[in-house]
């Protein structure tokens, strides 16, 4: 071969293989872990060391970091050396992730309920979620939850939840009303897994025992005063999460889709399905504001029964509404809220918040234009106040009170932890 080309191809290999160097990450380092174990995050990241520098990659890292439970805000930092290499160092800021929480909303009828707990959402330094709560809602109920997104692998977790509630539930029938105490005991399990940092997936199942007993009201020949059924269900969920976070503010899309199917050990019980998707939207409005939207679409089997799964309640869609004041086999819901920060400092927010919840359910074995029957939509403006510590994991504490503006229209006081949605 001619010394010409020879040296050509030399040239071109030197000249590649120095700019493959010159990007390469020879260091990784994890600053401001301390509860957190920095081998569980350099198994998250993508960013690797070895690998070509990448400032897209260490961008979505960052997002994926901001997202854990026990980061409250990430960023990165990139070092070159004189041979130009580089290290990059992942400095994260830790939430305290101990965390009690309560549940408390009321109503101009008197309907009082609370739910207290306890979550660790960092358990051996690893993100594992473990908690139980405490409920009263006319009858106790209780439940615990192990939630571990990344067990085996940056990929592969799995969840495992025990509940016992008791509630008293209003059930509907030929224009009357009868009063319940329902109870739903039963052990769900469910595998997990991460397709990418936005894209996830979670299927499995539970087995439950149902449990209606009759206190007062009307009562029809149709509608039994006790029933008590074993059940398994199947679940899929799937999410999209493309939302960034910067403390107390968000902006970006996410959706979330719910699927299940209910058999029953009683042939003379309808199996049925039920599916929902809820479609969240956060903006930025300039530095101070932040709007956020949510819209759920949901639909079940149409069995005309009593104790259709879609129900209208204050902590659940509608704040002010009630305590389960109406049931459905389909749902519109949308909530749409101003959320905008009155004081900022350095571990504290005090936000404010101006919303309007409104919804319409399918009756059970109705049709579709039941969605358009004024005696079905409930449309409730509010305003509200956030309680914000930066340092402590979904530290918000809520309240809101909502006026209903439609048909025979309740008004009510709603208290929380977290955002709404």
């Amino acid at each position: 071969m001619p010394a010409k080309p020879i040296l050509a191809l030399l040239f071109l290999s030197v000249f590649f293989f120095g700019n493959s160097q010159e990007r390469t990450v020879v260091n990784l380092k994890v600053q401001g872990a301390e509860r957190t174990k920095p081998a569980f995050i350099k198994k998250l990241v993508k960013l690797k060391e070895g690998i070509a520098l990448d400032s897209l990659v260490m961008d979505e890292d960052m997002i994926l970091l901001k997202r854990l439970p026990s980061i409250s805000h990430a960023y990165y930092q990139v070092f070159s050396s004189n041979d130009g290499q580089h290290n990059v160092f992942y400095n994260i800021e830790e939430n305290f992730t101990l965390i009690p929480f309560a549940n408390l909303f009321t109503s101009s009828n008197d309907d009082f309920a609370f739910r207290v707990g306890l979550q660790e959402f960092n358990l051996l330094g690893r993100n594992i979620t473990l908690g139980g709560f405490y409920q009263y809602d006319v009858f106790n109920s209780f439940g615990i939850s192990l939630r571990a997104p990344y067990l085996f692998n940056d990929k592969i977790g799995l969840a495992i939840n025990y509940n016992s509630f008791s509630t008293l539930e209003p059930v509907f029938f030929d224009n009357a009303t009868a009063d319940y105490k329902y109870n739903n005991a039963g052990l769900e399990v469910l595998g997990l897994y991460e397709f990418n940092f936005r894209n996830r997936i979670e299927v499995g199942g539970s087995l439950f025992t149902e449990d209606y007993e009759y206190i007062s009201g009307a009562t029809s020949d149709g509608v039994p005063l006790e029933l008590k059924v074993d059940k398994h269900l199947f679940k899929l969920i799937y999410n999209y999460d493309d939302v960034n976070y910067f403390y107390q503010y968000l902006y970006g899309f996410k959706s979330s889709l719910n699927l299940q199917y209910v058999g029953s050990s009683d042939v003379s019980l309808p199996e049925f399905w039920i599916g929902f998707n809820d479609f969240s939207y956060y903006r930025r409005i300039g530095k101070k504001g932040n709007w956020a939207s949510r819209l759920r679409l949901g639909l079940a089997s149409n069995v005309d029964s009593p104790f259709a799964p879609f129900t209208v309640d204050n902590n659940l869609n509608i704040r002010g509404v009630g305590n389960t004041i109406d049931r459905g086999t389909g749902a519109i819901v949308f909530n749409t809220e101003y959320r905008h920060t009155l004081v900022d400092k350095d571990w504290f927010v005090l936000q404010s918040n101006v919303f309007v919840d409104g919804g319409s359910w399918r009756n059970p074995g109705g049709d579709f234009s039941d969605f358009g029957d004024t005696q079905n939509i409930r449309v409730y403006p509010g305003v509200g106040l956030r309680f914000i510590h930066k340092r402590i994991f979904n530290a918000i504490f809520r309240i809101d009170y909502g006026y209903g503006i439609t048909k025979d229209a309740d008004r009510g006081v709603v208290f929380g932890i977290g955002q709404y949605f």
